[in-house]
């Protein structure tokens, strides 16, 4: 209690300077109204002499012993009634400016009744308007200008400190405002505020906290040359990803760092502080809107059900089993051959949410039999596949891995699904998957078209749920731009045209919950907004760290690699768009496979196991004619091979219904 006193009286006696011996709030407040009554006094005289040009006549001073204790009883008794003689030098702001306003009118009121009873003809009426300006002058300079002088001398230190920010605010709002109050009023941070700018035009010219509005947004690069300026924060919480692009494009060619108020604290103005701000990330850069989640409708989907997710050490994976996490499922069982991050996600999982049972299995999803008896044993009710080798280029060296983890580990997950009466399979896919030009998204293709395969003697509802990259997933571009940034250069980009879809991974997740899970149909494809420009990314991401493109960091371009396209997209035109079922969400139909396609999987399937590279790709073609090769020193033109040729007319029983009593190679021999 003594320490809760202790902070007590330090917040409402905060007159004396940082550091010093605190006096007694008592003695404080005496100090004040000895003050205030001589600075009274004072504008008493001052008043009378104005009213007289400075020639006293005789006789104009006699009133004063009378009036004096008066005006003196009458302003300050205000000033004890609104609490002005406890004050604060160093916190005090508009609402105490205008409660002394409040109480100088109130005391001239009084004592212009009083001087109306006692002395009318002794003290003339202009003396009490003119003391009433005097003393709200003289008055409010003794409360503010200590504040200010403190304010000044912090800026003139600021200013010539050793790693000193020069600084412009973008954005002279209310959360510029407050951004800006706490850092004049900061002692420990390296920002040295030189203005703000705002395309607002009625702000142009003005100054907020004696601290002048420079100009428009787009006045930035004249500005930050003019007053060598080093860092510039963003002001506006909910500012739109294109004009977020359009102030980097702006600084491009200036050594600025950035730094931003978060949209989660647009909401917060009251409360926004220094300690607020972020580095700008490549997650403000998007051009689309934020997607919100009803977490209610998924908590119901969700809540009490035994969820089952491969792959779930990975980006998404792991994104997956956290979001599923939070909405009380039965039972989470998490399977990944990667079993250091899978022992490090389960712990996360088991620290966060307690009384959750969470279930780690180290398991590779192309050992059918090893899924079948994880399906027997935990009964799972949704299936979330997201285990996938996903990396283009390598995965165009060793096209047959691909094929066995992503084709047939993906036919060996929904046969467990069918066989274990999962209510429903979610496939995670991709936008590489529509008219493959590498052997990763022909792999996508051909899975998809597996569980769609399966679906049709099923009881369990298969979907794929398409979309494009996410920022930061483990491999992907924006990783290795900060890598390739932090270590100087150069950053290397394909191509000056090459584009891409984004979306960071949590809106990605959840949109793959709700679509899987909704039962919205067997194809989803999630709205990713418009493609972003690699090139442009790097530049921005150079820029972001207070570099310039091209001068501090190059950008390199390498070419295309195999397998890459210049730009995707999430439908192929065999794909009958049917409806968009909900924000974001759209819904596909794919054309049916094949009728001979347990056939040409069996044909695809061994040659994978054959590691005959030639016959994979050329029954990927077969199976996907979207599908077209890259000219790699891997890719083999469409034509026969020895292991097709040897395959003959399809097995009874098939691929479709579960393995076959013979075995693979047995069953192609039969």
């Amino acid at each position: 209690m003594k320490g809760f006193e202790k902070t007590e009286g330090l917040r409402t006696n905060d007159s004396s300077t940082e550091g010093a011996p605190r006096s007694s709030p008592l003695l404080c407040s005496l100090r004040m109204l000895l003050v205030d009554a001589v600075l009274i006094t004072g504008a008493l005289f001052f008043a009378v002499l104005m009213r007289f040009d400075g020639a006293l006549p005789a006789g104009a001073l006699d009133v004063f012993p009378r009036a004096l204790p008066l005006l003196l009883t009458v302003r300050l008794v205000t000033m004890v009634w609104l609490g002005l003689h406890r004050w604060s030098f160093r916190r005090s702001g508009i609402n105490e400016a205008v409660r002394l306003v409040m109480a100088n009118v109130v005391a001239s009121i009084v004592f212009e009744f009083l001087r109306l009873v006692f002395f009318a003809s002794a003290l003339p009426g202009q003396v009490v308007a003119l003391e009433f300006f005097a003393a709200t002058t003289l008055l409010g300079i003794h409360r503010f200008a200590p504040r200010m002088a403190r304010q000044w001398y912090l800026e003139q230190r600021r200013s010539r400190a050793d790693g000193v920010q020069r600084t412009l605010i973008v954005g002279a709002g209310s959360a510029g405002d407050l951004l800006l109050r706490d850092l004049m009023r900061g002692q420990g941070n390296s920002w040295h505020v030189i203005g703000l700018v705002d395309d607002d035009p009625g702000k142009q010219g003005t100054f907020l906290n004696g601290k002048p509005v420079l100009g428009v947004i787009d006045a930035l690069p004249e500005l930050m040359t003019k007053h060598r300026v080093t860092q510039v924060l963003i002001a506006i919480p909910r500012l739109s990803p294109e004009r977020t692009r359009h102030i980097l494009s702006l600084c491009r060619h200036e050594s600025v760092s950035f730094k931003i108020i978060p949209a989660s604290f647009a909401y917060l103005d009251e409360k926004i502080t220094a300690a607020m701000l972020h580095d700008l990330s490549p997650e403000h850069l998007l051009p689309r809107d934020a997607v919100s989640f009803d977490h209610d409708e998924v908590h119901r989907l969700v809540s009490g059900r035994r969820v089952l997710v491969t792959g779930g050490a990975g980006s998404i994976g792991s994104e997956i089993t956290r979001q599923l996490a939070g909405h009380a499922p039965s039972s989470l069982v998490v399977v990944d051959i990667n079993e250091n991050e899978l022992y490090l996600l389960v712990r996360q999982l088991q620290a966060r949410y307690p009384g959750l049972p969470v279930s780690s299995i180290v398991a590779d999803i192309r050992d059918l039999d090893r899924m079948m008896r994880i399906g027997q044993e935990y009964r799972p009710q949704y299936v979330f596949h997201a285990a996938a080798h996903k990396h283009v280029p390598l995965m165009e060296d060793s096209p047959e891995e691909a094929i066995k983890n992503n084709v047939f580990g993906t036919q060996n997950v929904a046969r467990m699904a069918d066989a274990c009466g999962a209510e429903r399979f979610v496939l995670i896919s991709t936008d590489k998957a529509v008219k493959p030009s590498s052997v990763m998204g022909a792999s996508k293709r051909l899975a998809e078209m597996v569980i769609q395969d399966i679906a049709v003697t099923s009881r369990t509802t298969f979907c794929a749920v398409r979309f494009g990259n996410v920022l930061g997933s483990a491999g992907s571009v924006v990783p290795l731009f900060k890598q390739q940034i932090q270590a100087g250069g150069p950053v290397t980009v394909t191509h000056p045209d090459c584009t891409r879809y984004f979306m960071i991974i949590p809106e990605a997740v959840g949109l793959v919950v709700l679509a899987g899970l909704s039962g919205y149909g067997e194809l989803c494809i999630l709205d990713m907004g418009a493609p972003v420009r690699i090139a442009e990314l790097a530049a921005n991401m150079i820029t972001m760290t207070g570099r310039v493109p091209d001068k501090d960091i190059s950008i390199v371009y390498t070419g295309l690699r195999p397998g890459e396209k210049l730009e995707e997209t999430l439908m192929s035109d065999e794909e009958e768009l049917t409806q968009q079922v909900r924000n974001r969400i759209k819904v596909a139909r794919s054309p049916a496979p094949p009728q001979d396609f347990d056939l040409q999987l069996l044909r695809l399937e061994r040659a994978a196991h054959a590691g005959d590279v030639h016959a994979v790709k050329s029954a990927l073609q077969d199976l996907i004619p979207s599908y077209t090769p890259s000219k790699s020193r891997n890719v083999i033109l469409p034509g026969s091979s020895p292991l097709l040729a040897d395959v003959n007319p399809p097995v009874p029983g098939g691929l479709r219904g579960g393995p076959h009593p013979l075995g693979v190679e047995q069953a192609v021999r039969a």
